[in-house]
């Protein structure tokens, strides 16, 4: 029976994160789906941090690969993994994430009914001491009520919790892998996925727990780094021809300060809006150091 299902390769990208990449390789050893329909693919992004130790602790519990490639960024080394899959789907978390054990067996549901799409699922905060984590994971489900709004057309899902056949991901050309850092490779495939005619699904079921521990410049470097490939992400829009993107209008802003307000029972509000706020401040800041530093390369490049 169990070989009837879809078999997945789980790929994890990690840099220096041992102790929380054990977390999510626990729990994927804990999934119901049969161990003997799906492989984790943990590709060291150059940390220079032992993982065989760790590793070998699993090799009982899970079929496991570790590849290791120079210092690149999570979206080549999403790419990397995806290279040395096995699996027709592949499905992409993070060494800080730990997934609810029906995980991998919710999306095998979601794929039987959209065959062929990109799946995306519902990510949780798991650190609920952390306000900065907390304000961190509060906008990215802020982002997907406002860009998902239409259960038929969403538009935007995060790389921590995603899924896809292996064949299309190599077909559409994987990540960006100019994304070198941790920010924005996840909505540019997305995006780019759509502009190739291709569907995306929202799996909410399909549940990923969050351990990101921010401290408050962390936060503001985080935010920072996505303000650049924001900047970055409209540039290749351009160039592919999809057009511009049009600003956000300021209902958006004022809707995302009350958000933490209108969650039933959120402790805090006013600390994470005012997180949130912050969060916009600093986007806003590397959207601009990202232009300024691309218009000494315009002019250059005209002349």
């Amino acid at each position: 029976m169990s070989e009837s299902l879809p078999f997945f390769s789980v790929v994890v990208p990690t840099y220096r994160r041992a102790e929380t990449l054990a977390t999510c390789l626990n729990a994927l050893a804990g999934q119901v789906y049969p161990r003997s329909r799906f492989e984790v693919v943990v590709v060291e992004d150059g940390g220079g941090v032992p993982l065989q130790p760790l590793l070998g602790g699993f090799k009982d519990r899970l079929n496991l690969t570790l590849i290791s490639q120079p210092h690149a960024g999570p979206g080549k080394a999403r790419n990397t993994g995806a290279e040395h899959a096995r699996g027709e789907l592949l499905a992409f978390t993070d060494d800080d994430c730990a997934p609810d054990t029906h995980w991998l067996a919710c999306m095998a549901a979601r794929f039987a009914a959209t065959p062929g799409h990109l799946v995306g699922g519902h990510t949780a905060n798991a650190l609920h001491h952390n306000r900065c984590s907390a304000a961190s994971q509060l906008l990215v489900q802020y982002l997907y009520e406002y860009y998902n709004a239409d259960p038929a057309r969403p538009s935007f899902f995060a790389s921590n919790n995603m899924a896809l056949p292996r064949a299309a991901f190599l077909d559409v050309g994987g990540f960006d892998a100019a994304l070198t850092r941790a920010a924005g490779e996840d909505r540019e495939l997305c995006d780019r996925w759509r502009h190739l005619g291709r569907g995306l699904t929202y799996a909410p079921e399909a549940v990923v727990y969050h351990y990101h521990d921010l401290t408050a410049w962390q936060f503001c470097c985080q935010h920072f780094r996505y303000g650049r490939a924001a900047f970055y992400f409209r540039q290749k829009r351009v160039q592919r021809g999809s057009g511009h993107i049009a600003i956000e209008p300021l209902s958006f802003y004022a809707n995302l300060l009350r958000y933490p307000f209108a969650q039933e029972g959120r402790p805090g509000a006013a600390v994470l809006s005012a997180l949130l706020l912050l969060s916009q401040v600093a986007n806003a800041a590397g959207f601009g150091w990202e232009r300024a530093m691309a218009r000494p390369q315009s002019r250059s490049g005209s002349r």
